[in-house]
């Protein structure tokens, strides 16, 4: 029997809290029912929910606190409050102390950065984490990193996020080779900012055997899928996903819209229901919830703070998926093989002097 994954789960982050990490537990668990969870909060807001769903109590470790980091706290005022204490920091240090295979929270984003890159540290050689998160494409799926964990990055921080992008990939999708893009404002090796260009050539010269550098790409090549990885930096990351996010809700709401307004519409959508159930499955943004923080010394997912119990699941079966994978293994053996490969060979000894 395969060894069990153990999520340590934040049940006070997020706008509704417990009462969608609990049933969203409740359906993760019973997708993967090799899984074991460590609940963090309140235990008069969590204990009757646990009640209610017997099978997540009966996978469950509790852990009772009734500090919970705030949405609108700042991350100064986040660790002041809730380090070593709060439901977030706990889940956290669970993974730090191997408690854990991975951590999900659906709190304050700033905060549970700031907590997880003091309480598990950057990995090695990595000097900026960064947020990967799930895009629909016409081809299936592709990761976009980073979606805002720092903003600005230079060539060699866009390199490392390729790297860890490309594990990624390999870990959640199953791929022996990602083909990795580096999102730019043309796709010839002249356009775009130095930092973006130098990390194109850096790529191109690593020739990685787990890594397939597919050169730049364009905003409208995202949904294409024409790589599985797209690495730009935080600011242009995270707006390129909220306008993602919106435009599938644009076009949710144009559609319901356009079909609601006939009789003649409404037997259309009637006798077309399974391609629309099929396009509202494809639009739905839950399937984009879980941003994955990559670059620290254990695994940790942000949910998005509205996300509802299937949104939160889903977020869970990320975690799920590249911890059972090896995630962090394949960072360190691609980084490795980087180090290794690009090392710089010791000179060579002098000939011994011949005495006269």
């Amino acid at each position: 029997m395969a060894a069990i994954i153990t999520a340590a789960l934040d049940a006070m982050g997020g706008d509704l809290g417990a009462a969608v990490v609990v049933p969203g537990a409740d359906i993760a668990l019973g997708r993967h029912p090799d899984m074991h969870f460590r609940i963090f909060g309140d235990q008069q807001v969590i204990a009757p929910l646990l009640d209610r769903y017997p099978r997540v109590k009966q996978a469950t470790q509790f852990q009772h606190t009734d500090v919970a980091v705030r949405m609108d706290d700042r991350p100064s005022q986040a660790l002041r409050r809730g380090r070593w204490k709060s439901s977030m920091w706990l889940a956290i240090d669970a993974v730090k102390a191997n408690g854990a295979d991975f951590a999900v929270s659906a709190g304050n984003t700033g905060a549970l950065m700031a907590m997880a890159k003091i309480c598990l540290r950057p990995a090695a050689e990595i000097y900026r984490p960064a947020i990967a998160g799930l895009w629909p494409t016409l081809r299936g799926e592709s990761l976009l990193l980073d979606c805002g964990a720092t903003i600005g990055a230079n060539a060699q921080q866009l390199f490392e996020y390729a790297v860890m992008g490309a594990a990624m990939a390999r870990a959640l999708f199953g791929l022996q080779r990602p083909r990795v893009g580096l999102l730019n404002v043309g796709v010839e090796e002249v356009k775009g900012l130095d930092d973006i260009r130098e990390a194109g050539q850096m790529l191109k010269e690593a020739d990685l055997s787990h890594l397939e550098y597919g050169g730049f790409v364009e905003g409208d090549d995202i949904g294409k899928g024409i790589v599985d990885v797209v690495v730009t930096e935080g600011f242009t990351g995270n707006i390129a996903l909220k306008t993602g996010e919106g435009t599938a809700r644009q076009i949710a709401a144009y559609t319901r819209e356009a079909l609601n307004q006939s009789l003649i519409s409404r037997l259309g959508a009637l006798l077309a229901w399974r391609a629309f159930a099929d396009l509202r499955q494809k639009l739905d943004i839950r399937r984009m919830n879980g941003g994955v923080f990559l670059g620290l010394n254990g695994i940790v997912i942000k949910s998005h703070g509205s996300a509802d119990a299937e949104g939160f699941a889903s977020a869970i079966e990320i975690g799920y998926s590249i911890a059972r994978n090896g995630l962090l293994q394949k960072i360190n053996q691609d980084l490795t093989e980087y180090r290794i490969s690009h090392a710089t060979p010791s000179p060579a000894p002098s000939p011994p002097k011949v005495p006269v």
